[in-house]
């Protein structure tokens, strides 16, 4: 990996989606130690493609209404991979745009 890699844990953004926003993902950095090696353990868990994902249905309220769409998981991984390593999050491609009370 070169010194400039950027890895996305997409576990992490999951999460937020099921989470309705509770759990915030956010971008993982490590610094390089010249003397001491770093160790990473990387987990891995496939849902079904066939599937989708969104909000747990308990999180949705109408005090909290959902803030990301739901999508097909293979949607989902085909729009992720798809997408450049610079710019916005694919967080915020399916984060769904509220209103803001008007004032009077």
């Amino acid at each position: 990996m070169s010194p400039n890699s950027m890895i996305y844990l997409f576990s992490s953004m999951v999460r937020q989606i099921i989470t309705n926003g509770a759990y915030r993902s956010i971008k993982h950095r490590a610094t390089v130690n010249s003397v001491k090696e770093r160790l990473s353990i990387a987990t891995i868990y496939s849902p079904k493609l066939e599937g989708d994902m969104g909000q747990a249905a308990s999180l949705v309220t109408p005090h909290s209404p959902a803030r990301f769409k739901r999508i097909g998981v293979e949607d989902y991984f085909r729009g992720l991979f798809a997408r450049e390593l610079y710019g916005k999050s694919y967080l915020d491609v399916l984060r769904i745009e509220t209103e803001e009370p008007k004032s009077n």
